[in-house]
């Protein structure tokens, strides 16, 4: 039943939010289900930049359940009742018969796990160790899988919106939110509360535990085949200690491999209900029509009664420094990492002022090609260490402010032939300068220029400033949105200079020194290898290592998969792809005595 609009009438906020010299007029609302609307009316284009963020990231997981905020990123388009199937009620079935077959999966898989426990097998995911009662198992979900994938229709969603004119269907994950987008014609309004209604009240997770594979390659191939990408995971682990920022976002594999539908259904109605949730409009519309026409659709919702737990866990406080030593094949570097504060904390603005100081790069709310972009660095470390000194080929800073702490980050790239570790009582030294005799005032307005500059390019355009509005609403309130750029234009010299001296100490940096290893999966002199740009070289090198680990089924399997994608490789990308695609095949030839 639609609630009618006007039958409980809560929260009118206005805020007028001044920004960089110009105003941008904010309206809030709440609807009956405590939604939240947020609303910036602005009639320069007859388009609309939509959004709608859940308050959910990988900071609202727990162990043994990892990746779950990514994974519904994933699962919400797949569709609903009425989008992406030709038939629903088999659908449904089919559903129920997967979790029938994946429960007794997951039986096989608890004996694998106590065999490798107790070392009678070494890997339980390895196909070799499967029982014959796994292996009919998996034959018979497969067999599901393929008369389900034979009802859906594929992408639904996205064609739907593309006929209306819409742009930018998209979503993505972090830490502390999970956030939908696109941006649709403003006569599209009432559309777009229907299709995204439509998906919270009536989702279907079809393709779920199918579903669980593809991020499971996504993994492998966004982090695990990086030269340094399982490298950065373990040294986020060791960064945080007890903060569940503890995991990356996408999650630990065997946590992904396990996760239920049944869990997810629990995830889906704690997290996704509509008193999580709020909707941001940017553009061409009347906002007590949106308020009307979300409380319509929106409204019909129910709210979760128990609200969502907070999260309690706290990271206490470092009790010395800690180091990491990686070798791996990639450019050597030294990255060290301080622990600071939330992104809303009152000394946010002068760790941010300080990074930019320190690296030159402008990098508003803290992120290396965040909102407002980054310019060449030219601050006091590429000073000294790059042009000065010449002993590193790169050295930045960036502050990044999260829900729940924060970090200040220093990277430096040595000059060929110096270890990265020579590096770092050069580095110390120009942060113990600054916390000992502080910056100047012309360092401090430089910045606060180059951060007043920045906003203003992110709120020239709907798009923009939609995302500026969700990175605030993520971890506070239109207010901060509101009053950032005073905290920032307000900074003294006084203030920099304490954050370095309180945050920037040895007992709270966590330092990640990595050197280059050898390759033995691949010939130096290969010339095609050699002719490829250093860092795609590297990272393909650890693909390649990769790859010609695996046996003959899953490298048949492998190749498939990288088949399937060449027609949506990118041109710069190609080179690499091919030269994989070639090596895979030659190694698949020797496995199979040809």
């Amino acid at each position: 039943m639609f609630l009618k609009r006007g039958a409980v009438f809560l929260a009118w906020t206005f805020v007028a939010a001044p920004l960089a010299a110009q105003e941008v007029p904010v309206i809030e609302r709440t609807l009956s289900n405590g939604m939240r609307l947020v609303m910036v009316e602005r009639h320069e284009q007859p388009t609309i930049a939509f959004g709608w963020m859940a308050r959910v990231g990988s900071a609202n997981e727990r162990p043994g359940m990892t990746g779950m905020a990514h994974l519904f990123e994933h699962m919400m388009f797949k569709g609903t009742k009425t989008i992406g199937t030709r038939n629903a009620v088999r659908d449904a079935e089919l559903n129920d018969l997967q979790d029938k077959v994946q429960a007794q999966i997951r039986e096989e898989m608890s004996i694998l796990r106590e065999k490798q426990r107790r070392g009678e097998i070494a890997n339980m995911m390895d196909p070799k160790v499967r029982t014959p009662r796994l292996q009919q198992l998996i034959g018979e979900f497969d067999r599901l899988v393929q008369e389900q994938r034979a009802l859906v229709v594929k992408d639904e969603m996205d064609k739907i919106y593309t006929q209306a004119g819409g742009t930018g269907l998209n979503a993505s994950t972090s830490t502390d939110r999970t956030f939908y987008i696109v941006s649709l014609p403003s006569n599209k309004l009432e559309l777009w509360c229907w299709i995204e209604s439509d998906r919270l009240a009536n989702p279907v997770f079809r393709e779920f535990y199918s579903e669980r594979d593809v991020i499971l390659e996504e993994r492998r191939q966004t982090l695990e085949s990086r030269p340094d990408g399982v490298v950065s995971e373990a040294f986020n682990a060791l960064t945080w200690m007890a903060s569940p920022y503890h995991w990356e976002v996408i999650g630990w594999p065997s946590d992904i491999s396990q996760v239920t539908r049944e869990q997810a259904s629990e995830f889906f109605a704690t997290y996704y209900a509509p008193n999580n949730i709020t909707a941001i409009l940017v553009g061409d519309f009347d906002p007590e029509k949106a308020y009307a026409l979300a409380e319509k659709y929106f409204g019909r919702i129910p709210a979760n009664p128990k609200g969502v737990p907070d999260v309690i866990t706290m990271e206490p406080p470092q009790p010395a420094e800690q180091r990491m030593m990686a070798e791996v094949e990639t450019q050597p570097s030294l990255q060290v990492d301080f622990k600071t504060v939330p992104m809303v904390h009152k000394d946010a603005p002068a760790l941010q002022a300080l990074a930019g100081i320190l690296g030159g790069a402008q990098m508003f709310m803290g992120r290396p090609g965040g909102p407002g972009g980054m310019r060449p660095p030219t601050g006091r470390l590429q000073k000294s260490l790059v042009l000065d000194q010449k002993i590193a080929t790169s050295a930045m800073a960036f502050s990044r402010g999260m829900k729940l702490g924060g970090l200040f980050t220093l990277r430096v790239t040595p000059v060929p032939g110096r270890n990265p570790a020579d590096l770092e009582s050069k580095l110390y030294a120009e942060i113990e300068k600054v916390a000992r005799e502080g910056v100047t005032d012309e360092e401090l307005q430089r910045f606060k220029n180059a951060s007043q500059v920045g906003l203003y390019g992110r709120l020239e355009t709907n798009t923009g400033i939609r995302e500026t509005l969700a990175q605030f609403l993520t971890v506070g309130t239109v207010e901060d949105f509101g009053n950032i750029q005073n905290a920032i234009q307000s900074l003294t010299t006084d203030e920099v200079k304490r954050v370095a001296a309180q945050y920037l100490v040895k007992d709270s940096r966590n330092v990640l020194v990595t050197t280059r290893r050898a390759s033995a999966s691949t010939a130096p002199d290969d010339p095609e290898l050699a002719a490829m740009p250093e860092m795609m070289r590297d990272r393909v090198r650890a693909q390649l290592e990769a790859l010609l680990k695996l046996d003959k089924g899953q490298l048949t399997e492998q190749l498939a998969a990288l088949e399937a994608r060449a027609a949506q490789m990118p041109p710069q990308a190609r080179p690499a792809f091919d030269y994989l695609l070639k090596k895979g095949r030659e190694r698949l030839q020797k496995l199979e005595g040809k």
